[in-house]
């Protein structure tokens, strides 16, 4: 299923790499736990993605047949487990259930090029239909609601390959009715709830963002707020009475806070704010629609309840559910609750929640297996830049190894507009369980953190982003933590450039490293995008850079152009299909590696895209990442 190049070093040099890895090991894992089974931790989960029907009778969630994630539903209460879909390639990995009770929507691509379509699972009459049969064509569910429960609202780019325009689709006849044309900057929709498609979200000239308003479909759109490049804002909805809409707003603060604002006046008013982070997740009422809840996030999730009615609810599940929680599904009638419960050194666990008991009773874990062995715990530490800017960060120490001068592995997140969490993470507890203390670092640029965090990586790839990550290596290093001729760096997408970048600029700093879907060329990254992307091109050139006139620093920029200074063995691996980092990202920078004769061994999946969703393709991956990582930092292996 794969295709592997290779350039190979003077087996003399890997011979005694490897003896002296196996001598090291030896004496300084004797106290480590047993080595965790890669197939417990990237197979395929038992179950997951609990959620429950509007009426509260049925309860669906994803597990296996044959091998491949699938559908399965039971009625609550009973043993009655069906498996609905029958997806035999990549398996189903989002899925939920329409307002009618009687059908189980879900999203599948082709072989990871992304271009989802939208099915529809029929309960009653069973078989499966695909509500968007186009080719070429990518679709995202908008909006089910329970005043429409036969109609669902998807957008999808149809028409022009550039533009998400909104339909509204009949779960019975599947016939979709074009609501809302794309005017051409259009990138979300703000549908109310009887689907009149009053709002908008809109890419501005400038590089930022327009919430658009009309009050009705014959009205012409008007900018209600305009976001600037510098600001960050983002609508969650309407009010109960459908006269304001929620928004995420940072204008005036340096935060993102919740505010409410009116439609007709433009009033605004501050519901929830936190002067550390950006509200990372909002509770709405299923129906009613009123928040509830509001989630932060530094260096733990915390929700500060709005609506009093479910103060007490969320005090219960905080006794019952440990680390961290989420309501991921619940009836109409709003009285049974799905609750998740993830912790940092145990799988998902998920609990039925009833609301006139206010008691718990759990119902799966994602992985139960993985319960009986040792874990590693996560902690959270801030280091400070050569600049002086604090980087919250998450540190992971391997159980039963002594915490001193260890392999460590650079885990970067990618985005990089995104960031790390603390909970469960199968990546790190599989480095942590081969012994190495594994290192996530929030780099400048990484979101939540405020805007002046966020736009201090401005222009900023390869640069001071990346210093944020040799800085906290440095760091790491001088706590005793990590060896520093034992580091490797790794990552996929973002984290896969910063992987190219770490082994290009700073080529002294580690021995080693591991690039997943990683771009090499930030001006090829940029021309080929995806169309659908391009109402968002003016942010990448705000953020990264514009090729027509920013063409010397962005290649100075990219790896690609300093290949010559990569003298680290490394490990890449791509998706043929990838929609967002093109195969030729790889192909290019492992000819000009293989050019230089430099160690490289290259991993193509020819079924995948940008990232690795078949089990078998991760659990290769994975078992070539192990042996590459044990060969040059001297970590335990299965092989």
């Amino acid at each position: 299923m794969s295709k592997t190049g290779l350039t190979r070093m003077k087996r003399g040099v890997a011979m005694l790499a490897v003896g002296m890895a196996m001598g090291w090991a030896a004496n300084s894992f004797a106290a480590a736990p047993t080595l965790i089974p890669r197939d417990l931790l990237f197979g395929n989960p038992e179950r997951a993605q609990g959620r429950i029907s509007p009426d509260g009778l049925r309860m669906s969630y994803l597990a296996p047949k044959d091998g491949v994630l699938n559908v399965w539903v039971k009625t609550i209460g009973k043993n009655d487990d069906k498996v609905v879909t029958d997806d035999k390639l990549r398996g189903i990995r989002i899925h939920s259930w329409a307002m009618d009770n009687k059908h189980i929507l879900y999203l599948q691509d082709q072989g990871g090029n992304e271009n989802w379509h939208v099915y529809a699972v029929d309960l009653d009459k069973g078989g499966v239909r695909d509500l968007t049969p186009f080719e070429n064509v990518q679709a995202q569910i908008v909006a089910v609601e329970p005043g429409l429960p036969n109609e669902i609202l998807v957008q999808m780019n149809k028409r022009d390959p550039r533009a998400m325009d909104l339909y509204q689709i009949d779960l019975t006849t599947g016939n979709p009715t074009l609501v809302g044309e794309n005017s051409g900057n259009i990138v979300g929709w703000v549908p109310d709830f009887n689907y009149n498609v009053r709002g908008a979200y809109a890419a501005a000239a400038d590089g930022g963002f327009d919430l658009l308003y009309r009050e009705t479909a014959a009205d012409s759109f008007k900018t209600l707020i305009h976001w600037g490049p510098e600001d960050e804002g983002q609508p969650f909805g309407y009010t109960p009475d459908g006269q304001g809409m929620y928004i995420g707003d940072s204008r005036g603060s340096d935060v993102t806070c919740l505010k409410v604002i009116d439609l007709k006046t433009a009033e605004e008013k501050t519901i929830a704010s936190d002067p550390k982070v950006d509200i990372s997740d909002v509770m709405l009422h299923p129906s009613k629609h009123q928040v509830e809840a509001v989630l932060f996030n530094y260096d733990r999730e915390r929700w500060k309840v709005i609506d009093p009615a479910i103060e007490g609810d969320i005090k219960a599940i905080e006794n019952f559910a440990p680390g961290e929680f989420s309501i991921v599904s619940r009836d109409l009638a709003d009285k049974n609750w799905l609750v998740t419960a993830v912790s940092d050194a145990k799988p998902t666990q998920y609990f039925a929640y009833n609301r006139d008991t206010r008691k718990g009773t759990p119902l799966f874990s994602v992985q139960p297996k993985l319960e009986s062995f040792t874990l590693s715990p996560m902690k959270f530490v801030e280091i400070t830049t050569r600049d002086n800017l604090t980087l919250p960060c998450y540190l992971t120490l391997p159980a039963g190894i002594e915490p001193k001068n260890l392999p460590m592995i650079l885990n970067v997140h990618g985005g990089p507009w995104a960031r790390d969490d603390w909970g469960f993470n199968p990546e790190v507890q599989w480095m942590a369980n081969r012994g190495y203390a594994v290192l996530q670092v929030n780099f400048r640029g990484s979101t939540g953190f405020g805007k002046k965090f966020l736009h201090a990586g401005d222009k900023e790839w390869g640069r001071k982003m990346q210093d944020d990550l040799t800085d906290a290596v440095k760091w790491a290093v001088a706590k005793g933590y990590a060896d520093p001729k034992k580091v490797a760096i790794y990552g996929g997408s973002y984290g896969g450039y910063a992987t190219l970048a770490g082994a290009a600029f700073t080529p002294d700093l580690y021995a080693c490293g591991v690039d997943i879907v990683g771009p090499s060329n930030i001006m090829t990254l940029i021309a080929s995008v995806p169309p659908y992307w391009q109402p968002l091109l003016k942010v990448f050139h705000t953020r990264v850079g514009d090729p027509a006139t920013d063409s010397v620093m962005l290649k100075e920029r990219s790896p690609l152009f300093s290949a010559s200074k990569i003298k680290i063995p490394m490990l890449i691996g791509q998706g043929a299909n990838d929609p967002r980092v093109k195969q030729a990202e790889s192909e290019q920078i492992v000819a000009a590696l293989k050019g230089n004769e430099q160690y490289v061994e290259y991993i193509v999946y020819p079924d995948e895209g940008h990232g690795f969703a078949r089990p078998e393709n991760r659990l290769d991956f994975y078992g070539k990442s192990e042996k590459f990582l044990a060969k040059y930092l001297g970590g335990r292996s299965l092989d």
